[in-house]
């Protein structure tokens, strides 16, 4: 006869399976586990600790939590972000499914938080649901942005992120629902740039127009054309253009000469340092650069459009927001989904017993972790 399924024991690891029908047979004892990471976090614990929670409701037992750090504190490399008391019988067997909730949304609230600090003053759109491994991914994702977000409030009064594009997790940014106007196939649905912001004002009357403005290679003409006709909503304050240009090409009118040009007339100082070729690319290179941005703040202000906002998109990481700080880009919004950590074995959280029924004990190499609770 096949057993039942057991969400935990089918998706532990082996071992720890194994482990926990050991301690059945032999007797089963209080353990202390330190919890930390190799590389430096803003801990975002909360969904591992509901689950935890839930979890230990489910068994009929408690689990005490010594939290070192607080949700959205900074937490350096090897210090425990927190230690977890019980039954090692009972603890034995999470040890995985926890692990893969708290590492991946604590690097990924850093990169948040260090991107919305590196650009205070613009907004954040968290557009990475379709890069993420799954629905499970994706909450924690927009959970982890959430948490930086947050942190950069406090630290450097940011913006910060205001919103993302699904409605599942849109609670966490305190909206009801996601942001997003298009994609790139209503325009193409739509034959025009123009076609498709009247589509959608028609379809969407009152709402604000985000319209993207690379579809056609005409970046600047298409989006002149587009507050010709919407000159009430562009005073308004109500339209914007989402730059998401690719980077086998520049934008409309632009090219390396021209691109070291438009930062010399606005931001020389970005271009006459030690720069590295990371930096440059993200200056003066094709694709959303921030002379492409500057380029576009200026047509659209020549234009007499100096309301309509700019909204870019396309790998706004870390490195490139750094790199847009530098430039002081004139980003009204930043779409991203380039938080999400890029080395994933970052994101790898550890677990060690540090305590066997109240006697202090941990392996070789891992006494660290003794040190004094907080």
């Amino acid at each position: 006869m096949s057993r039942p399924p057991d969400h935990v024991r089918d998706w532990a690891d082996a071992y720890f399976n194994r482990t926990k029908e050991t301690v059945a047979r032999f007797g089963d004892v209080p353990v202390t586990y330190a919890v930390f990471m190799r590389r430096p976090v803003v801990t975002a614990p909360r969904l591992a600790l509901e689950w935890l929670e839930a979890t230990g409701r489910e068994r009929g037992v408690e689990f005490e939590v010594d939290l070192c750090h607080e949700e959205g504190k900074w937490v350096g490399a090897g210090e425990p972000l927190m230690y977890i008391s019980g039954s090692f019988l009972h603890l034995v067997d999470l040890e995985t499914l926890f692990l893969q909730k708290i590492g991946p949304a604590s690097v990924a609230a850093y990169n948040a938080c260090v991107m919305c600090m590196d650009l205070p003053k613009s907004a954040f759109l968290a557009m990475d649901a379709r890069h993420c491994a799954g629905t499970e991914m994706a909450d924690m994702m927009a959970y982890a942005a959430s948490v930086g977000s947050a942190r950069a409030k406090r630290k450097v009064d940011a913006i910060g992120f205001i919103g993302n594009a699904t409605d599942a997790t849109a609670h966490y940014f305190g909206q009801e629902k996601g942001l997003g106007t298009m994609p790139h196939a209503l325009i193409g649905y739509a034959g025009s740039t123009l076609r498709a912001a009247e589509m959608f004002v028609e379809t969407f009357p009152g709402e604000n127009l985000t319209v993207l403005a690379d579809y056609f290679g005409q970046e600047i003409t298409d989006s002149l054309e587009v507050c010709r006709r919407f000159p009430e909503m562009v005073e308004d304050g109500k339209v914007a253009f989402r730059l998401d240009t690719p980077g086998s090409r520049y934008i409309e009118g632009l090219d390396t000469a021209s691109a070291y040009t438009v930062l010399d007339r606005n931001v020389p100082d970005a271009i006459r340092g030690y720069r590295t070729d990371n930096e440059l690319r993200h200056l003066i290179g094709p694709g959303v650069s921030a002379a492409a941005i500057w380029r576009f703040r200026e047509a659209l202000d020549e234009a007499g459009f100096e309301k309509a906002r700019i909204v870019v998109s396309s790998g706004f990481g870390p490195a490139k927001c750094k790199a847009m700080a530098i430039a002081s880009a004139p980003i009204d919004v930043v779409g991203t989904g380039s938080y999400l950590p890029a080395r994933w074995s970052e994101t790898y959280a550890t677990a060690d017993i540090v305590s066997y029924d109240g006697e202090p004990r941990v392996k070789v190499g891992r006494e660290f972790l003794l040190r004094e609770r907080r």
